[in-house]
């Protein structure tokens, strides 16, 4: 049994690890309507106070080397004046540190009143990654010993910048971005011929657009719609579709699908005015989901938020 489920975790990582050669994308995220800063810099300052979210995601649990990600966000708007700034690390790794990219950004947004309760904002960001990939470690997986021929590459850094657009009021908000504009490739150094390249790693352009609404059903309870929409050339279309019970405003209850991949169920808890902590759960609706070596993903949020005594908030924030 052990000696099966080595071998499917080694096959499954070279899946992983050759699907990022044509089309990787950027990390996924099930809690995303309290994660937008991460990937639409235009959200920077929108909550009109200090806001920081720590995020942790541990992909198909009971498979080694599985996926993980780490979000670290902090943004909040500049006193008596439109503008909004942040900042975002997010690490991936596969195979517990075999392949790890760190990406870390710095936003900054400009916001406009379009209407009495609408605002408008427009984000821009710039920031790069650093790539590692530890080849020898690669290799002692069974099906690798020959699958890879490169070297180990360290601390591999490609600048990047993305873009976004956040328009929200009491109830609503929509947003539109692309994270990273910049195409980068990872490749084989190594290889003094030019016409034949080993690239081992491109990441694609991936747009976003994420939207919501609130609906008072009265007696202290609302309901919270949400989908964000995922575009990247060479993937699939991925759709999430979200509904969440807000109770008291306070404790919020919900579920989510992720179209033909996953169904998740949400929870979270308001602990205090500055604390709020969010888990999910997901459940693989692909043939992958059904097997002994996957017992699902589980993700988990915490965000706090600065009140100042001096700024009395009219309404809670929502998103």
């Amino acid at each position: 049994m052990i000696l099966k489920k080595s071998l499917f975790t080694s096959f499954l990582l070279l899946i992983m690890f050759w699907g990022t050669s044509y089309a990787q994308q950027d990390a996924q995220y099930t809690q995303y309507m309290f994660n937008t800063m991460s990937v639409n810099p235009a959200y920077a300052g929108s909550r009109g106070m200090l806001s920081a979210a720590l995020l942790y995601r541990k992909q198909w649990l009971g498979l080694d080397g599985a996926p993980t990600t780490q979000t670290l966000n902090l943004h909040s708007p500049i006193r008596d004046s439109k503008v909004g700034y942040g900042i975002s690390i997010i690490n991936d790794e596969i195979g517990e540190g075999i392949v790890q990219e760190t990406y870390f950004d710095a936003a900054i947004s400009y916001t406009i009143d379009v209407s009495a309760a609408g605002k408008l904002s427009f984000g821009v960001k710039a920031g790069g990654n650093l790539f590692n990939l530890d080849v020898e470690r690669l290799r002692q997986r069974e099906g690798f010993q020959e699958a890879v021929n490169t070297d180990n590459i360290e601390n591999r850094f490609s600048p990047n910048f993305g873009l976004g657009i956040y328009y929200h009021a009491d109830k609503f908000y929509a947003g539109l971005s692309a994270p990273n504009l910049l195409q980068t490739e990872h490749f084989d150094g190594g290889n003094n011929d030019a016409n034949d390249v080993s690239f081992l790693s491109k990441e694609r352009i991936n747009f976003y657009l994420i939207t919501g609404y609130v609906f008072d059903l009265g007696n202290n309870f609302k309901f919270k719609p949400a989908i964000l929409s995922k575009v990247v050339s060479g993937a699939p279309l991925q759709l999430d579709f979200s509904g969440t019970f807000l109770i008291n405003d306070k404790i919020s209850l919900g579920a989510a699908y992720r179209w033909d991949a996953a169904v998740s169920a949400l929870a979270g808890f308001q602990i205090s005015d500055s604390f709020m902590i969010g888990v999910a759960y997901d459940k693989e609706t692909t043939a992958f989901g059904g097997t002994q070596f996957n017992d699902g993903s589980f993700e988990i949020i915490l965000r706090y938020e600065l009140i100042r005594a001096y700024k009395k908030l009219v309404s809670p924030r929502f998103f």
